[in-house]
């Protein structure tokens, strides 16, 4: 679609599994190198193409870093997607940075509401049924096959996460072949929990390896932080209270997390009100839960839309003292502030008009979706942010809803 504009367009890859979702041969420029190479060649790069504008998905792993070192002092322009900080149903486009490192982080409501006064519209609204999670995990499956198998000309690639390629393949394999049983597992851990006529708090599980949970966050491990939030409601919970973990939807348990949260319930006296549920959709639990807590996850967007108290622990775009507790854990369990909704919407409508972009990466239908809009956004001479302050941004599409 850039080309189409008369934009050049290349693309940096590091492995077969990059080089095969890129279908123009022309413009796909390996790095072959190793990671101490990496920001000589790129300079290299920048100024042998004369390049003006920077891609990235994330912003966080080492080579991304170093590109935009670099891109910030050429000047270039960077465009960082992420997934929609309202995900399933949008992507999120900045400039800069995203999550820790976008520039949500400074604006305060007040700010977002300023800029509202200026527009009239309503809220997008997500469609009935739009999701990827099969499309992601079947791709980052064929994905992790190109590298494991096809990789003999990138020897030099390291991976930004801990495990090797091959178990990384494993994971996504096995996730696949037992998806029935965690259906299964998921749907009955459900039912005990929604018919057990007690009141429950949800703790927002992410993976361990999640940039977000290792750059934005003050905890290395995901066993940390369950073990004190087992603690936090052991001492602050009424003793009738109970404790819901759910699981990220691509939680692979590679970390451990589920005999950390049962050896840490058992330390603590409450594993008869300790439960844990395999991923699936958030809806179900959150209709009845009385508060939520995380580090940094984008599923508490969710969690506030309800109106529900919520307590984090990392960095977050969302993390406005309007609608966040800031009290220490045990009180926050015993007595927790409802957060100021209105806030809330209005922090909301911000996002939708600005950085929050319909569709999604995995799915045909999800990328049509995004292209629509995606395209012009990043040729606009301002980020979203200021374009839709200074009244240049085009009216958003309102999402049908199809029932």
């Amino acid at each position: 679609m850039l080309r189409k504009t008369g934009a050049k367009v290349w693309r940096v890859g590091f492995n077969a599994g990059d080089r095969a979702f890129w279908f123009h041969p022309r413009t796909f420029l390996p790095f072959r190198g190793t990671q101490d190479q990496w920001r000589a060649w790129l300079i290299d790069l920048l100024h042998e193409k004369r390049v003006t504008d920077l891609v990235l998905y994330g912003d966080v792993r080492r080579v991304h870093a170093e590109a935009v070192e670099e891109a910030r002092r050429r000047g270039i322009a960077v465009h960082v997607f992420e997934e929609g900080y309202m995900r399933p149903y949008w992507v999120t486009y900045e400039r800069g940075g995203s999550n820790g490192h976008s520039r949500l982080m400074d604006m305060t409501v007040a700010d977002m509401r300023r800029a509202l006064a200026k527009s009239d519209m309503e809220a997008p609204l997500p469609p009935a049924h739009w999701g990827d999670m099969r499309q992601h995990i079947f791709y980052g499956a064929l994905y992790h096959w190109f590298v494991m198998f096809r990789n003999g000309d990138f020897r030099n690639f390291q991976p930004h996460r801990s495990l090797s390629v091959f178990q990384e393949f494993l994971l996504y394999l096995r996730r696949l072949t037992l998806m029935p049983l965690s259906w299964a597992d998921r749907v009955i851990a459900t039912q005990r929990i929604r018919l057990g006529g007690f009141p429950y708090h949800l703790c927002l599980m992410q993976l361990e390896h999640d940039s977000s949970f290792q750059k934005h966050s003050p905890f290395t491990t995901m066993p940390d932080f369950l073990g004190m939030v087992i603690e936090g409601f052991a001492t602050g919970s009424p003793g009738h209270h109970h404790l819901v973990f759910k699981a990220h939807p691509l939680e692979d348990d590679r970390a451990g997390v589920r005999k950390a949260i049962r050896e840490a319930a058992k330390r603590h006296g409450v594993s008869d009100r300790v439960h844990y549920v395999r991923g699936g959709k958030l809806a179900q639990l959150l209709n009845d839960a009385r508060t939520a807590v995380t580090v940094n996850s984008t599923a508490a967007q969710q969690v506030l839309w309800r109106g529900i108290p919520l307590k984090v622990f990392g960095d977050a775009v969302y993390a406005k003292p309007e609608f966040v507790s800031t009290q220490p854990l045990t009180e926050f369990f015993a007595l927790p502030p409802r957060p100021d909704n209105k806030a809330y919407k209005d922090y909301r409508r911000y996002l939708l008009e600005t950085s929050q972009l319909p569709g999604g990466f995995y799915s045909a239908r999800g990328r049509r979706q995004l292209l629509r809009q995606v395209v012009d956004m990043m040729l606009a001479g301002d980020d979203p942010y200021d374009s839709f302050e200074r009244g240049t941004a085009a009216p958003r599409q309102q999402l049908r809803v199809v029932h």
